[in-house]
């Protein structure tokens, strides 16, 4: 029986039928509340012989309207509004502005402030606390808004639109499978490719970041290293060769079957990884600094029309640096960590101008719907004040600018910056400029530094090209809805036998005819740590929150935080496009009502504890997704065990206990734990033991044993001992062989949570990219000798 359609669902599509053409889809289509489908029937008749049984197959039955279209979304990593050149910006964008002249634009659209918060609520529909990602992966906690896992309660649009009969794939960064469960023996329930999130291939990494260099890939399930022995990789050139691939293959072996691709790479979160000649393509172009850039920008986007022409430009932070401020000797590193970070983000732009091409190539680029996400949060201030290692920010460590240029130019000066020695990142001067004409930026989720993103729309044969930008105010999880607004798809109500909850976006179809039509979305809550904003019929309460991204270190106020003392702005949007004009004591009325609506959505959404999501980043870092064993036992064959998932060596008091058999001759690494930016690693090497704790590049701790090491069969012993009370704390180091003390000393300070995101633990080797500069040319420098076991025991 045809069910018709909704009253809202009728009149949504109604009102783009001018622009939009009717996909035609069969009754079945409409309205389909379980999936998966019903198993096809057969309309063969079985008798007891083959002679006395007909055979009579019904034909194949499509879930999806005639015509469907393929489906691409492209997302950019930690970029600002104000930085591509399609919309005013300083960085040269061809393939955003292609998507933006073959269709349509919005400035008006939002992000959640934060990378896994975003990516849920995008590829989900629903708002990233209900589907437990009201903190990155990494961070996740106990409480149900945090945890760090979609729920099968909120089916993801790759799930549901391969059950209507897509191809679906992912490439590039993922950040939504909790850190705990990364390794290489799963579990897999949480992985992009597979029953439970529903990608048939993905290939990328799990972690929020990574070396564009030498990166720890997923391809599927499998974990692999595709740069080893590769000169001239890169990872974002990689994914996009085996996108393009993918697309080519899914077109000639189901050439009727529609796809939907997710593709979204790293850049330009940190660390800024480029060839030395994209950077070198913005010498100069930032010699004036974030000051004088942020008006020029500020002045294009008014020439094209991109912002109203009475929007005003917001002011610097009090607590950020003006670019008179910098010292002259160290502006050249400056400019050129801003001039990395461009080259960068053109290079990815560029990569996803090669799967537009294809498109061209295959002939279905009409009848592919494209959205083209500029970022998933604003412009990240981490850099804080630039740096050569960005985790130093995320561990709380301060450190003196004079520290990282002294580095860099011991690894080679301004052209290290960029290579794979360092994890640069530029100053938040930088990001706060990218963020122009908005306050705040990444991490802010009161101000649209932080959670607005240009929108590109796409879709040749449906949606006619217009220059007008669209205002009307949308966000992430509306793009769900759009999509299957499009499609003609009922959101499920029961997915593989469980409940579905609400989707909480609003379908973007109405405005694909005219940027005119009244918004659709009358309400949204933003939080993330504690910053907090809610947007209701044209205006938004805003609460900075407790944390200033672009401050060093953690400030000891942090531990007395309530959301209860926090001040609220309010701001007229339809007067104020870049909340240039705190209103609140002129509406106080309105500002109850905004606050009071955040306080009901916060419960519904289960934001519940408001800034929940600094329990492990901040209060308690212990309880950060790790292996919860006190002591691991590995043997050579267990390399490439990601981070977040080995044992502490660099963070927690522990000992390291190796049975290893020893000959003159023996060199390698014996075990290694993060890279390049910072890790801690022992090997051998002229019949010595070595050892490294690299702080992020600015402090390199360096044992190493007096006398020969004795041949055959050998007990190590690394003991570490962290002093209590104390952040960053220090560690001691003793170094035995056979029971005796061969060497022992002293880390100054040592990292409070990790030192890399998507690097590894190795037993025999180092993976990736190496811990020591000792062996940087010879990696993975692996151990020429037998492991026969490896031990580690937590003392604390």
């Amino acid at each position: 029986m045809k069910r018709p359609l909704s009253h809202q669902f009728r009149a949504r599509w109604l009102g783009v039928s001018t622009t939009l053409l009717m996909l035609g889809a069969p009754a079945a289509a409409l309205a389909q509340e379980t999936l998966p489908f019903p198993p096809k029937p057969s309309g063969s008749k079985a008798g007891p012989t083959i002679a006395e049984s007909t055979y009579s197959p019904l034909p194949a039955k499509s879930h999806l309207p005639a015509n469907a279209p393929n489906i691409v979304v492209i997302m950019l990593d930690d970029v600002g509004p104000a930085l591509p050149s399609s919309f005013g910006g300083v960085i040269d964008t061809r393939t955003l502005s292609r998507v933006a002249g073959d269709g349509i634009t919005y400035n008006r659209f939002h992000n959640a402030a934060m990378c896994s918060p975003t990516r849920a609520a995008l590829l989900t529909g629903r708002n990233h606390h209900r589907v437990g990602y009201g903190q990155i992966a990494e961070l996740a906690n106990d409480w149900d808004g945090y945890s760090g896992r979609i729920p099968r309660t909120s089916a993801t649009a790759a799930k549901v639109l391969g059950y209507y009969g897509y191809a679906t794939s992912a490439f590039g960064k993922w950040h939504n499978t909790p850190a705990n469960e990364t390794t290489a023996v799963g579990p897999y329930t949480n992985w992009p490719a597979g029953q439970g999130i529903g990608f048939d291939y993905f290939y990328g990494f799990l972690a929020g970041e990574s070396s564009q260099w030498e990166p720890a890939v997923v391809e599927n399930t499998v974990r692999v290293n595709p740069s080893e022995g590769k000169k001239g990789y890169h990872f974002t050139e990689d994914m996009t060769d085996k996108a393009v691939s993918w697309m080519k293959q899914v077109h000639a072996l189901t050439p009727d079957r529609p796809f939907f691709m997710y593709w979204a790479p790293g850049a330009s979160h940190g660390p800024h990884h480029i060839f030395k000649d994209w950077a070198d393509k913005y010498k100069g172009k930032f010699d004036e600094g974030w000051d004088v850039m942020r008006e020029r920008v500020f002045a294009r986007q008014k020439e094209l029309g991109w912002i109203p022409k009475d929007t005003e430009l917001t002011p610097r932070p009090k607590t950020l640096a003006a670019w008179a401020d910098i010292p002259e000797d160290e502006k050249p590193f400056q400019r050129r960590l801003m001039e990395v970070f461009a080259g960068y983000t053109e290079h990815a732009d560029a990569q996803a101008g090669r799967l537009i091409d294809a498109l061209d190539e295959l002939g279905i680029r009409d009848n592919t719907l494209v959205f083209y996400i500029w970022g998933d949060n604003g412009s990240s201030a981490e850099g804080q004040n630039g740096t050569i290692s960005e985790l130093l920010a995320q561990n709380g460590i301060p450190s003196e600018i004079k520290d990282h240029i002294r580095t860099m130019n011991e690894l080679g000066g301004l052209d290290v910056l960029g290579s794979p020695k360092v994890d640069n990142m530029y100053h938040a001067g930088w990001a706060w400029a990218g963020s122009t004409p908005h306050r705040s930026t990444k991490l802010i989720a009161a101000h649209f530094g932080g959670t607005r993103t240009p929108l590109a729309v796409s879709w040749p044969s449906r949606i006619k090209a217009d220059k007008t930008p669209r205002p009307q105010f949308h966000h992430v999880n509306d793009i769900v809805p759009t999509i299957y607004d499009i499609l003609r798809i009922t959101p499920p109500k029961l997915v593989d036998g469980v409940s579905q909850d609400q989707l909480d976006g609003t379908s973007m179809t109405y405005s694909f005819a005219s940027p005119t039509e009244p918004d659709q979305k009358k309400e949204q809550y933003f939080e993330v740590m504690g910053s907090r904003a809610y947007y209701k019929d044209g205006w938004i309460a805003s609460a900075f929150g407790p944390r200033v991204p672009w401050q060093t270190g953690v400030d000891p106020s942090i531990m007395k935080w309530s959301p209860k003392n926090d001040v609220w702005e309010l701001y007229d949007l339809k007067k104020d496009f870049s909340q240039a004009k705190d209103v609140a004591a002129a509406h106080p009325a309105k500002l109850a009502e905004l606050k009071q609506a955040f306080d009901v959505s916060a419960k519904d959404n289960k934001v519940d504890p408001v800034g929940g999501g600094l329990w492990s980043a901040i209060f308690h870092p212990e309880d950060a997704p790790s292996n919860p064993a006190k002591s691991f036992s590995f043997t050579q064959e267990v390399v490439g065990v990601p981070e977040f998932t080995a044992p502490k060596l660099g963070s927690r008091s522990n000992l390291v206990t190796i049975d290893a058999d020893l000959q003159p001759e023996s060199k390698g690494v014996l075990y290694a734990l993060g890279a390049i930016s910072g890790g801690v690693a022992l090997w051998v090497e002229e019949g010595k033991l070595n050892y490294e704790y690299n702080l992020f590049e600015i402090e390199r701790t360096q044992l190493q044993t007096s006398t020969p090491l004795p041949a055959g069969k050998v007990k190590i012993e690394v003991e570490t001992r962290k002093a209590s009370g104390v952040r960053p704390a220090p560690l001691d180091i003793i170094i035995r062989v056979d029971g005796k003390e061969v060497s022992k000393g002293r880390v100054p300070r040592s990292a409070a949570l990790t030192f890399t995101a998507n690097d590894a633990f190795d037993v025999g080797r180092d993976s990736y990219s190496p811990v020591s500069l000792a062996y940087f040319d010879r990696k993975p420098f692996a151990f020429n000798g037998k492991i026969r076991h490896l031990k580690v025991d937590y003392l604390d």
